[in-house]
């Protein structure tokens, strides 16, 4: 199955957002709203959204799980800093950062890469310009390029609560 549509992004600092995926004849393919660690999606919507981390790492947050033990960090040839996390036995996430923004998230399972996430930034943007996700277990992809940003007032508080 493949669908193209457009979506919507809400970001409320510091630690809630919002993404609303609809198909190209508008109706809502899924919804889901990320506070503080935990991913909340209406009853009985499909799970097509990356996992917390990766969900923040797509809006250009270096946000790791609670809990998520830091395994080590090195500096690449290339100048790009590489931090691991260690979210669970035999499980490895690997966060690799060029200057303060975040380039790519990997996520390994026995030694395996199991998901992926791809960051692009246009020079001197504060937002990604586009964003890939890719869970290879489950042959998903889910690619969000940017089109505007605009600032808002604060949302209501219900819309942290998705519902179908």
């Amino acid at each position: 199955m493949r669908l193209q549509g457009r979506g919507v992004a809400r970001i409320e600092p510091p630690y809630r957002a919002r993404l609303d995926l609809f198909s190209r004849s508008g109706d809502r393919v899924t919804a889901a709203a990320l506070v503080d660690g935990e991913l909340r999606l209406p009853e009985g919507m499909p799970e097509y959204l990356p996992p917390p981390t990766l969900f923040w790492g797509a809006l250009g947050v270096f946000r790791p799980d609670r809990g998520m033990a830091l395994g080590g960090g090195s500096w690449r040839p290339d100048g790009t800093a590489e931090l691991r996390y260690l979210p669970g036995p035999e499980e490895e996430l690997t966060i690799r950062l060029s200057e303060t923004a975040i380039r790519e998230i990997l996520v390994a399972r026995g030694g395996r890469t199991t998901q992926e996430l791809r960051v692009t930034r246009a020079e001197g943007e504060r937002f990604p310009r586009e964003t890939v996700y890719r869970d290879l277990t489950r042959t998903r992809e889910l690619r969000m390029t940017v089109e505007s940003v605009e600032h808002v007032e604060s949302y209501p508080s219900d819309v942290w609560t998705p519902r179908r």
